[in-house]
């Protein structure tokens, strides 16, 4: 008589139907879940009504065109670089003077960004933006 072993067959996991369930759960989870969107900050920024600054001051003006173009107390300076803005205030360290940053609205950022840079690489700590009072529109 022939008899048969006693092997103990090693039971298989299959793991696709659970991968198939996680994935149904995970469309469903994404598909119910409600994503909020930002589509704009709320910002409110500060309004000022100072009087004007009545002692007289060394104040460099570095205007920025709409353009991206720089000037330096009225002398359009040739590029548009930050080492050429960085050049042309390297004197502005030794005369401890302030510095009056002039640009137009339609600026890029960037532009600005790149006066203040130059600011800070060459040390000038008094730094401000010029600006214009509102226009006063008639409401209906």
């Amino acid at each position: 008589m022939k008899f048969r072993k006693n092997t103990s067959i090693e039971p298989d996991i299959n793991l696709i139907p659970f991968i198939d369930v996680l994935l149904v759960v995970l469309i469903f989870l994404m598909l119910t879940t409600t994503w909020s969107k930002f589509n704009e900050m709320n910002v409110s920024l500060p309004s000022a009504s100072a009087q004007a600054n009545t002692e007289p001051s060394t104040a460099w003006v570095v205007s920025v065109s709409s353009q991206g173009n720089y000037a330096v107390n009225g002398v359009k300076l040739e590029g548009r670089s930050l080492i050429d803005l960085t050049n042309a205030l390297s004197e502005l360290r030794q005369l401890d003077a302030s510095l009056l940053i002039k640009a137009d609205g339609s600026a890029s950022h960037q532009s600005v960004v790149n006066v203040l840079e130059a600011a800070r690489m060459n040390g000038v700590s008094k730094i401000a933006f010029a600006t214009q009072k509102p226009s006063q529109t008639a409401k209906p």
